[in-house]
C-alpha cells in the first residue's frame, strides 16, 4: 500500500488538535491543493474563507449546533458554492445584452448550478483533508455550517449568489492522539454494478448488524432499536429541521430568477 492509499485508509475526524498554529507555509500547501481539485469547466465554482479570527471561531462554535471544538482549531476553512463571481462577470462583460440580442435566456443562478458549485466545493474540500493528513494535521468536516443562513450570511458577509456547504477544522495532531478507525458498511451494500439495486429485507438486516449490536439501549430518546435512535439522533433532530429550514432560505436565492 503506498503512502497515499496509507492516509486515506488511516484517517479519522480530528476534535482536539495540538496547541500549535498551523503554519503559514502547511496553510499555503492545502489552498493549492484545494485549487488544484477537479472543477465542473474548469470554472471553479467555489471560494473558500480561511477563518483564524478567535472571536469568530467562537460564534461558529455556537451556530454550528453547539461544538466548542471548532473554537479551538487553530484554522477552520468554509467552502462556499459560489456563483457570485461569475454571475459578476457576466453583468461587467454585458451578457444580458448579448442574451437579448442572439434570444439566449439571461437568467439568475438555479437549483442545478447550486448542485455543480455545491459539488465543486466538496471536492476541493476533500484535497484538503488529504493534504492536510500528509502533513499531519488532522480535520473535522462540519455539516452544521448550512443551518442558520441568515446569520452566517451577515456574519461571513456572504453575497447574494454564495452558499456554505462545509467547514473544515484543522489542526494539527496531538503527540499523545491514538486514531481510532471505525468500521464502514461492507461494500455489497454500497457498491452496486451497473444499476441500483434496493436491498432486500434479509440484507437490510445484515447491513445494520453492528448498529443493532451496539447502540446504546439505554438512551435519552427511548429509541428501541438502532434505527429509531438514530433517527432521533440526526435525521429528525432539531439541528437537522434547522438544517432544512435554512437551506430553503437560502435557496431562495438560487431560483432561476430574472436579473
Amino acid at each position: 500500500m503506498n503512502h497515499t492509499l496509507e492516509i486515506i485508509n488511516r484517517r479519522t475526524s480530528l476534535r482536539r488538535y495540538k496547541d500549535t498554529p498551523i503554519s503559514e507555509e502547511h496553510l499555503d500547501i492545502l489552498l493549492h491543493s484545494a485549487m488544484r481539485a477537479p472543477t465542473a469547466g474548469n470554472m471553479m465554482l467555489y471560494s473558500i474563507l480561511v477563518i483564524r479570527d478567535q472571536e469568530t471561531k467562537d460564534i461558529l462554535s455556537k451556530t454550528c449546533d453547539n461544538q466548542p471544538f471548532i473554537a479551538r482549531a487553530p484554522v477552520v476553512l468554509v467552502f462556499l458554492a459560489d456563483l457570485q463571481r461569475w454571475f459578476d462577470y457576466y453583468r461587467r462583460s454585458k451578457v444580458q445584452e448579448f442574451c437579448a440580442r442572439t434570444g439566449l435566456d439571461f437568467k439568475g443562478p438555479d437549483l442545478g448550478d447550486l448542485f455543480i458549485s455545491s459539488s465543486d466545493a466538496l471536492i476541493a474540500a476533500q484535497n484538503v483533508v488529504i493534504a492536510a493528513e500528509s502533513l499531519g494535521i488532522g480535520s473535522c468536516y462540519i455539516g452544521d455550517i448550512m443551518e442558520n443562513y441568515e446569520t452566517h450570511r451577515e456574519l461571513l458577509q456572504l453575497p447574494e449568489f454564495a452558499f456554505p456547504v462545509a467547514m473544515l477544522c484543522l489542526g494539527y495532531y496531538p503527540d499523545d492522539y491514538e486514531p481510532k478507525v471505525r468500521s464502514r458498511f461492507d461494500r455489497e451494500y454500497i457498491v452496486f454494478k451497473e444499476k441500483y439495486r434496493t436491498l432486500n429485507e434479509e440484507e437490510l438486516t445484515e447491513m445494520f448488524a453492528e448498529e443493532e449490536a451496539t447502540f446504546p439501549r439505554a438512551n435519552k430518546y427511548e429509541a428501541e432499536n438502532a434505527a429509531q435512535f438514530m433517527f432521533a439522533r440526526k435525521t429528525g433532530a432539531d439541528f437537522s429541521r434547522e438544517m432544512h429550514r435554512s437551506i430553503r432560505k437560502a435557496m431562495e436565492n438560487w431560483q432561476g430568477r430574472q436579473l
